[in-house]
């Protein structure tokens, strides 16, 4: 071998002995590297898992057939019967059309923005209530059980509306309609009017004595009103007919439930627009009283009215948004809906108040024919000297303007006698200012008015059978709001569990249809439902905005859109709205603490309503009912802080962590 060939072996020799050396002496930095790469890997793995997971859910969810589909649910949902029977009153109550300013600014403050929140964790996060809270902090997930708790409680009443809604669509297919005159009453010797309607009136007993069969107070039961069972047998039926395969089922009436109602409204409007006095009910209504707007009251029902027009907080608007694709505009669905709604509640405005003044009018020449006669009377008597009288002015055939004229004369002449002629004056105003509200307005003076309408029994069948699509698309989300969150959350299948949940619900509906029923509607309405539905947006709110992060929360919505969120909607999610929610919260405890808890009862010797206190046992059933809807919230936040349960995100593939008795406060 040549010499310069050994100098080469001898130098590759020691390369070799020197690198053996450094991986020896690299051994263990080596195994501690490789260690780590294990377990990054490991984590990879896991997290891979997670997202393959996720996907397959993502990928099994139902979905919206169309976006048109999806905004019909939406509206449907929204759109009640708060808009026909609630928003009216409040409109007229707290100064007509100066009311609509209050409404639309708190529209932009609150609803806006924490529909669009509802709409964008549910289309992010694509679980029911439950599952959207526990994802966003387990310890706050109590807030999606307490949505479920009030969804039950209000679709328990709220269906009961509906089964009064089709009892009264049909006994509509009569002419007369039944609820056109009082009902005579026979004996041995003669045939005299039902004294307890000719006290009150025709439609009035009809609704308390011919529907409910109303019993004296809530203490009272009466017993179950049977056709009234039936009725609320076959409001559930259709409920869970619909439901039964999810929004694959309901959707699909969607199309009718939610576009019907407008239909009917559009010709309830050019039809009463065509009646004489239509015009002075829309011109009562809209007639501002600007000095009501200073009043505290006033902004406090109208955030209140905005809060439950959208339905935020019952989790039926997370529970359809649920369905949609990630990159759905759901700011564009917020801002829709939201002002569907409110054009929503202002034609049901100008259609109620033209109803009413048409029925205004009519009541109006009664009662100047009633007392045109009484007049007449006087004069033949003498108690009135015919001089005073316009020689122009026919009695027989007097005119409004006629009248009014007339009845000033005589209580000017006859200034002290002038109580003593029992003459009524006979304005038109005073019938329109008599406010209504709910089923009185519905039950009541709507179907008083429909009775002196050309083909009432087609108009009755018209408005009753929009009411009952009006209740139904609002208790499809409510159910919603229910069965989705449960079957996301226990795998349990959606056919059986909404069967179990109407069939339930029937069961317990049953003391809403006892002769005392109503006054359970009432209680319910009042306190299972109000203070609970605060307390819970506030905390959707606030985990929104500062346990997940604000800033968190606008990438999340730039990454879904496409683009960012106006920043708007920042400064209200985390200053405005929490703010203002804080303080409808406040204002309703202490109207709750001022305001004595009772109900009207119908009193049947009277033939009128009175204001009763609750019993002992009624005080301790409405103390409950806010209590149980707001009882998982502190439930769940304990039980997390105490790792009974595992405390984790709530999120698909989520590994079990190691319990301890430990309660970490």
């Amino acid at each position: 071998m040549p010499k310069n060939s050994k100098v080469v072996k001898r130098e590759l020799d020691d390369e070799v002995i020197e690198s053996v050396k450094d991986l020896l002496s690299n051994e263990d930095s080596a195994d501690d590297a490789f260690k780590k790469s294990e377990l990054i890997v490991d984590v990879q793995e896991e997290k891979d898992i997670d997202v393959e997971e996720e996907s397959e859910v993502e990928d099994e969810r139902p979905a919206w057939n169309s976006k048109l589909q999806y905004i019909l649910a939406q509206v449907g949902y929204s759109v009640g019967l708060g808009n026909v029977w609630r928003f009216p009153y409040l409109c007229q109550k707290n100064g007509g059309g100066a009311y609509l300013l209050p409404y639309l600014i708190l529209l932009l403050v609150i609803g806006i923005p924490l529909f669009f929140l509802e709409l964008a964790v549910g289309q992010r996060i694509r679980r029911g209530s439950i599952g959207v809270w526990n994802y966003i902090s387990p310890k706050l997930g109590g807030i999606g059980f307490a949505s479920c708790v009030v969804c039950f409680f209000v679709g328990l009443y709220y269906n009961v509306i509906i089964g009064w809604s089709l009892f009264y669509f049909s006994q509509s297919f009569q002419q007369p309609l039944p609820w056109d005159q009082c009902p005579l009453v026979k004996n041995a010797s003669h045939t005299f009017v039902e004294p307890e309607c000719e006290k009150s009136s025709a439609t009035t007993y009809y609704w308390y004595r011919e529907t409910l069969n109303i019993s004296s107070s809530i203490s009272e039961s009466g017993g179950l009103n049977w056709k009234m069972t039936v009725c609320l047998l076959a409001a559930w039926v259709v409920v869970c007919l619909a439901m039964i395969k999810g929004i694959q089922s309901s959707g699909k009436v969607m199309y009718f439930s939610s576009l019907f109602p407008y239909v009917v409204l559009i010709c309830f409007l050019v039809r009463v627009l065509l009646l004489n006095g239509s015009i002075d009910g829309i011109r009562h209504m809209f007639t501002p009283k600007l000095e009501m707007m200073m009043e505290p009251r006033v902004w406090r029902e109208a955030a209140t009215q905005v809060f439950f027009a959208l339905g935020l907080g019952f989790g039926g608007v997370i529970a359809f948004s649920s369905y949609n694709k990630r990159d759905n505009n759901c700011h564009f669905d917020a801002v829709l809906v939201s002002f569907v709604n409110f054009f929503t509640s202002v034609l049901a405005t100008l259609v109620v108040f033209a109803v009413l003044g048409f029925k205004a009018n009519v009541i109006n020449e009664k009662c100047i024919t009633e007392n045109s006669k009484i007049i007449i009377k006087l004069l033949k008597m003498g108690n009135i000297s015919q001089d005073i009288i316009p020689h122009h002015i026919n009695l027989s055939a007097v005119t409004a303007e006629d009248y009014r004229l007339v009845y000033d004369i005589i209580q000017k002449v006859k200034e002290e006698e002038f109580p003593a002629l029992h003459l009524n004056s006979c304005k038109i105003e005073d019938e329109l200012n008599k406010a209504v509200q709910g089923t009185g307005l519905a039950f009541i003076a709507f179907t008083e008015a429909m009775t002196h309408f050309p083909a009432s029994p087609f108009w009755s069948v018209m408005f009753f059978f929009m009411l009952v699509n009006l209740g139904i698309g609002s208790m499809f989300g409510t159910i919603e709001g229910i069965i989705t969150p449960i079957v996301d959350t226990f795998k349990a299948r959606k056919e059986i569990l909404t069967v179990v949940c109407c069939l339930l619900a029937f069961c317990i509906g049953l003391i809403f249809v006892q002769r005392s029923g109503n006054y359970f509607v009432t209680m319910f309405d009042d306190y299972s439902a109000t203070l609970p539905l605060l307390i819970i947006v506030i905390l959707e709110n606030i985990a929104v905005s500062f346990v997940y992060g604000i800033d968190k929360f606008m990438e999340d919505l730039k990454d879904m859109l496409g683009f960012a969120p106006n920043r708007y909607y920042y400064y209200m999610w985390k200053y405005i709205s929490p703010l203002m929610l804080f303080s409808l919260l406040m204002a309703s405890v202490v109207n709750m603490g001022l305001s004595p808890p009772g109900y009207n009862a119908w009193v049947e010797e009277k033939a009128s309503e009175e204001f009763l206190s609750y019993p002992t046992w009624g005080l301790v059933v409405c103390i409950l009912l806010m209590v149980l809807a707001i009882l998982p919230i502190p439930a769940v936040f304990i039980i997390r802080r105490c790792n009974v349960i595992d405390n984790s995100s709530g999120t698909v593939g989520m590994k079990e962590m190691k319990r301890t008795s430990k309660c970490e406060f």
